[in-house]
Formats: C-alpha cells, structure tokens, sequence
C-alpha cells in the first residue's frame, strides 16, 4: 500500500511538470511576441537591444491600422449579436422540440466546428463570388456567423438542458404569457450560457483569419488579415504590436468571462 502512494506521489510530479512544459510551449511564442513589440530594433530580433514604444506609436499613428481594427470590432460585435439571438432560438428548438431529425439538425450546426475551415473559406469564396458578396461587410458577417453559431448554440443548448423548465410552467400557470415567462424566468436562469455564447462568438470573429482572408478586398480588411498581408511585404515589429493588442484583447475578454461565471455561480 505505501509502495502505490508512492507511486502515485511520483505520477503526480510527471503530470505537473507535463502541465508545465505544455503551459510553456504554449506561452513562450505569446511572450517573445511581447518583447518583441518593445524592442527597438528594426527588426524582429531577440533579445531585444533595447526598450521602446515607438512600434505602438506608429501602430495608432497609421489610420490604415485603426481602420482595420474598427472593423474586426464592429464585425466581432454584429456577429455576436447575430450569433447570441439566432443560437437562442436555435437552442429553444432543439432541445424543446419534439421533431424527427432533431439529432441530426443538431450535429448538423455542429459541422462548422469538425470542417477544415480553409474548405469551409474556399466554398463561401465561391458562393459568395457568385451573389455580389464577397468582399462585402455582409458577407464577412455571414462568413463569420458560420463558424461562431456552432460556439452559440452549443453554450445555449447546455445551459437549456441544465435548466428546470418546471419553474418556467409555474410561472405560466400564474398567469404570465409563455413569452414572458421566458424572458423574466428563464433567461435570467442560463445568462451564464448567455455570455458565454458571447464570448465565445465575438472571439471566433475576432481572431478569425483564414475566412477573412478569402473574403477581405483592398478596401475591406480586418486586423488578422492586415497583420497577414502586412508580414509577407515587410516584417516590422509593428507586426509585432499589433499582434500583442489582439492577444491582449482575448486574454482581457477571457479573463472578464472567467470573473463574471464565478460572481454568476456565487
């Protein structure tokens, strides 16, 4: 018996150091980015000679940057508005809804989640080159809303299966409409699949580049696809910033998502 707790003591530290190296391997590029935006080299160099801001400067001197970031958050936030109400009802229907095929339906909004996305971004390409939309705000919106409903609809389809529509019947047999039921009962109930078909929506749009790189035109560019076309013409370590501010923003928004579900379950 002392020889498996032993044992078992001895696992434990290979696992830890497992976590660790996997932590490691996942961070240190993220890091060495960093470093590298506020170095002062021209170039991509590490370590860096010195200690700088003028990268930032120029990233929020240079409009053809601040456009492009104005556009990822205006098509980050349509899409999350998009995802959140069409996911709902989506939700609403697979998990109440009593119709042959629903499991199939639901496998099939899963797809966007298991398809290459760069087979999904050649077929959108081709569609949307056909009707007028490519290179359109609707279009990167409607590419975007594909692949962030899956996210949506499975926060909500969970949060729907783990709440007691009983209350919801209660509170329609006191007299509330099933509509208002709905809205005053249960979507207090699953706000926390609420917010986290949010979240998860706007950073799938966020951080989208493949999609955005089929459907982006000379005028019409996101903060991925600039970073993009941008390395492969020059590599300056505004890359660099840029990069950092988009990871910066999903670690902020992770972070906020973590504090929120932890004040919603206390």
């Amino acid at each position: 018996m002392l020889l498996s707790y032993q044992s078992l003591g001895s696992w434990k530290w290979v696992l830890l150091a497992i976590t660790f190296l996997t932590a490691a391997f996942l961070l240190l590029p993220i890091l060495f980015i960093a470093a590298l935006s506020f170095g002062s080299s021209q170039w991509l160099i590490f370590p860096p000679p010195a200690w700088t801001l003028k990268w930032y400067q120029m990233l929020f001197a240079d409009p053809r940057w601040l456009e492009a970031a104005f556009t990822s958050l205006k098509i980050a936030l349509i899409v999350t508005l998009l995802s959140v109400l069409i996911g709902l009802c989506a939700s609403f229907g697979l998990v109440r809804g009593r119709f042959v095929g629903r499991n199939g339906l639901r496998a099939l909004f899963m797809t966007p989640m298991i398809l290459p996305v760069v087979v999904l971004a050649v077929a959108l390409y081709a569609f949307f080159l056909r009707i007028g939309l490519n290179g359109t705000l609707t279009g990167f919106v409607i590419a975007h809303l594909v692949v962030a409903l899956p996210f949506s609809i499975l926060a909500l389809t969970n949060a729907l299966e783990g709440f007691d529509k009983s209350i919801e019947d209660a509170a329609v047999l006191c007299g509330a409409s099933p509509l208002k039921a709905k809205l005053l009962i249960t979507l207090p109930c699953i706000s926390h699949g609420l917010f986290s078909a949010a979240i998860f929506s706007f950073l799938t749009s966020w951080d989208e580049v493949v999609l955005a790189i089929f459907m982006a035109s000379p005028t019409l560019q996101t903060l991925p696809v600039k970073i993009w076309a941008t390395l492969r013409q020059d590599l300056t370590p505004v890359i660099a910033a840029a990069s950092t501010l988009l990871v910066l923003v999903t670690a902020l928004l992770m972070i906020a998502a973590a504090l929120i579900r932890k004040g919603l379950k206390a």
